[in-house]
């Protein structure tokens, strides 16, 4: 993930700000990938404090035991009001190492509207030598009033090519290519994806169902995976299989006609929304599969 990380547009012109000595005194770094973002600001530090990781120094940032750099919240933590008063009292002292001191702030569009206004005049006038990196796997939660405070850094998601070498860097794995194509750009989600066994339940669910074509089947396939634990996640790779068969011509579901792949792909947003409303996901299944099958029979019909 290092080299992923290095080779973005956010990284290079954040490492030229450090180099030239024009740093600002507070970023936000947009990046999607919640499972790795805290090791990401990490990168952002060892930058900041010119710090290779192999470095003593390098070692107690990526360790989160050097004094002059501040983690938070704590980990599988929120961002609240404690720890904004923390920062707000903590920032008003001097580096203890250094000359400098940087704060590193983790899921920051987790955080109330009142916790984040807690931080804006720290973030609009710190002392010198204070600078923070707020790490935000989304934007729109984040006031505006903050936003005018910060530089933003984007790292958009990753292609589809990049996060398989990623995945294959870290040792070979048959589901690496479907994790790669089923991530949406997130790291995070692939490596979760081929970490767990759940993945290939998944997959293999996925396919059946996009597969099924015969009506005097779906009773015993919306059965079958209907307790499935992954609910959103299922309908996320059955989208990719019918916007595969689509666009390609190829997969699980290519033996649909054009007409039912895209009612396909339109039922699956409505699919979505039901079942954030704890919908039976076994109907569920069963009314979207005879759905399309019944759709493609009349398309077919008319031509």
């Amino acid at each position: 993930m290092e080299q992923l990380i290095k080779d973005t547009t956010a990284y290079k012109i954040f490492s030229g700000d450090i180099k030239s000595g024009k740093v600002s005194h507070a970023y936000m770094l947009h990046f999607q990938d919640a499972k790795n973002m805290r090791a990401v600001l990490k990168l952002f530090a060892a930058e900041f404090f010119r710090a290779d990781k192999f470095s003593p120094l390098g070692q107690r940032i990526l360790n989160e035991n050097y004094p002059d750099l501040r983690i938070y919240p704590k980990e599988d933590k929120k961002f609240n009001a404690d720890a904004a008063a923390e920062i707000v009292e903590d920032s008003a002292m001097r580096p203890v190492e250094g000359l400098k001191k940087l704060y590193l702030l983790s899921g920051f569009e987790q955080a109330a509207a009142l916790v984040q206004n807690k931080l804006l005049k720290t973030l609009e006038e710190p002392l010198e030598g204070i600078h923070f990196i707020l790490g935000a796997c989304s934007l729109a939660p984040v006031l505006d009033t903050v936003k005018s405070r910060v530089k933003i850094l984007e790292i958009p998601p990753f292609t589809e090519s990049q996060i398989f070498s990623a995945l294959e860097r870290n040792g070979a794995n048959p589901l690496n290519a479907a994790a790669a194509k089923s991530a949406n750009g997130v790291l995070g989600v692939a490596e979760n994806m081929v970490g767990g066994g759940w993945f290939k339940q998944l997959k293999e669910a996925a396919e059946e169902i996009c597969s099924t074509s015969d009506v005097g089947e779906i009773g015993a396939v919306a059965t079958k995976h209907g307790d499935i634990k992954y609910k959103e996640e299922l309908l996320a790779e059955m989208q990719r299989l019918y916007f595969t068969a689509l666009t390609e011509g190829d997969g699980a579901a290519k033996g649909f006609g054009k007409p039912a792949l895209v009612y396909a792909l339109e039922k699956i947003n409505g699919a979505v929304a039901e079942v954030k409303l704890n919908a039976y996901f076994q109907a569920l299944l069963y009314d979207f599969m005879l759905g399309v099958i019944e759709f493609d029979r009349r398309s077919k019909q008319s031509l």
